[in-house]
This record gives structure tokens, sequence and C-alpha cells, in this order.
């Protein structure tokens, strides 16, 4: 059970897979939790606390946030509102973690790399990034460390690959995936799927982020981390090792292009194309420096699609 109303106060905020699964893992290190969410949350487990709050205006942040100790920023939006919409939720989140002295934990994406280095991404590889939501995250990613080094707020940025596991939906490695493994029909890929691409298991990058919350090591912040990762193999070869987890091949229709299918709308893939060059070059995220640090190593790729595989079973199962 989370401690007394005395214990460290940890807020989360945002109400998606990832904020889910970072209530959770708080929860289970036996920590205070508070949850934020623009919607009311249910479900949230006993102990934990939940506010309604407009994360993108700061006095709302700031009220949501009172008291932390730690604030977890893993606020997302529908993808095609991200360039309008994460600018504004950062500035309001960084006002909260200064008005309050909490420390500042950011759920972080590669895309500030752009296409560089793809064959071994580490903390090191240069910031390339020429999209549009590249550019925006390697601008939001510059202001949480310029106000680090400024002393106004204690940042540390946690970035992950492209996500898969319990809950995931809107993934490449998500529901255009998994259910039809199980059912037997058709998955989508994209693009080159010989090339090596890293997937992040999302149960590991909410562990590295309650890490960054929680080590007592200041000079682990005021820097952009890798969150525990696999070294990337083919997606190919992810397809086959579901399909032999199942127990039969899996069939993959790959999209070459980005163009509306499955659960990918027009809307969706539109937003998408400046983005897809992530699936036509090799990919693969290093996470050693983070798990030399911190003593964590990510969930092997065959135990992680195991459990994607039970979460999604049972999801189809209470649908039908």
């Amino acid at each position: 059970m989370p401690n007394s109303s005395n214990s460290p106060l940890h807020v989360v905020l945002g109400a998606g897979p990832a904020g889910v699964t970072l209530v959770e893992e708080l929860v289970s290190r036996g920590l205070r939790v508070r949850q934020v969410s623009r919607s009311p949350i249910t479900g949230a487990p006993d102990g934990v606390e939940t506010r309604v709050a407009d994360l993108s205006v700061a006095e709302q942040a700031i009220a949501a946030t009172e008291g932390a100790t730690a604030i977890y920023h893993a606020v997302n939006v529908a993808y095609h509102l991200a360039v309008a919409a994460m600018p504004g939720i950062a500035s309001a989140i960084l006002a909260a973690a200064e008005r309050s002295g909490a420390r500042l934990v950011v759920l972080d994406t590669i895309y500030p790399y752009g296409e560089a280095d793809g064959e071994a991404i580490t903390e090191r590889t240069p910031w390339a990034a020429t999209s549009r939501k590249g550019r925006m995250r390697a601008e939001l990613d510059a202001a949480y460390l310029e106000a680090h080094e400024a002393g106004r707020v204690r940042v540390a940025l946690g970035r992950a690959a492209d996500f898969y596991g319990p809950r995931v939906l809107n993934s490449t490695l998500g529901q255009a995936f998994f259910p039809a493994v199980l059912t037997g029909e058709t998955a989508f890929g994209f693009g080159d799927i010989s090339l090596p691409h890293s997937y992040s298991f999302l149960p590991d990058v909410a562990a590295g982020l309650v890490d960054l919350g929680t080590t007592g090591d200041a000079s682990a912040l005021g820097r952009a981390w890798h969150l525990p990762a696999v070294p990337a193999v083919s997606t190919a070869e992810v397809h086959e090792l579901a399909g032999e987890i199942v127990g039969h091949p899996v069939a993959v229709e790959v999209l070459s292009r980005p163009e509306p299918a499955g659960p990918f709308d027009e809307t969706f893939m539109r937003e998408y194309a400046e983005m897809f060059y992530q699936h036509t070059i090799p990919q693969n995220m290093v996470s050693a420096a983070f798990e030399k640090e911190f003593g964590r190593r990510p969930t092997p790729l065959a135990e992680g699609l195991r459990q994607t595989l039970d979460w999604y079973r049972d999801r189809l199962a209470s649908r039908s």
C-alpha cells in the first residue's frame, strides 16, 4: 500500500498507457501517488489520489501538483495536435515544478535525433531533427535543460523508442499487430521490416522513469537518458518471435508508404508521414548508459511479447 500522507508525494501527469503504468510502478514501490488528467480518472489503484486539471494552464498545473516531491510528465495529446499543444503543456508543467520545487521527470522520445546515426543512437548522438514534431521535441528538451541549468527546476529526461506492451494501442507495434497475431488475421508492418528497429517495453519505461524520480544522485539530473530497451532487431524478427509464441506464423501486410490502414486513419497517417523515415533507416536506441548507472536491465523481448499478447488476449475476450 502507498505510504501515509506524510510521505513524499509523486505526481503523475497523464492517464494514458504511460501514465497508468507509471502509477502502477510507483504504487508497487510503496510510494504516495497522485494522478492528474484533463478528464476524470477511473480505476486508479487503492490509495491513489486523483485530480482533474487542464495541464496547459499554468495555474491549474500548479494547483494540481501542490506538495509534490517529484512530477512525472507523461501527458500526451492526439497526434495531429501535438505540435500546437505540447509547447503550452510543457510551459505550464515547468511553471508547476518551479513553484513546488519538485523534481521534474519528462517522458521523452527519440524524435530530436532525426535521421542521425540510426545504427547506434546514444545520448551523445547529435540532435538533427528536420521534421516539425522532431524540432518541436528538441526545442522543448532544450527548454527543460535550460531551466535545470538556470537552477529553476531539477529535470531529468527519459527517452524511449516506439512503445509496445500492455495498454499500448496507438503504436506501430500495438493494435495494428497484436490482435491480428492472436486471431490469425493479417497484421500491419511499416516500411522496411528487415531493418533493425528499437521498441521500448512500456513497463521498462515506467520503471526507468521512477528510477529517475527517486535517485539520490544529483549527477543523474540535468540530462537525457535512454530508458532500458533491448538491442534492436529487425521488425521481421519481432513478428517471427510473436508467431513462435502463439504457435503459428504471422501474416503481415507491409505498408511501404504512409497511407491509411487498419486502426491508422487518414488524419493520423497524414500527420505521421514526416516521421515515416523511422521505418526506412536502421534505428537502434542504445540504453547502456542507463543500465550501467541504475543497474536496470530491459525485459527480454520474448517475455515482453508474451506479456503483451496476454494483455491483448484478455482484451479480446472481454469484448467478445
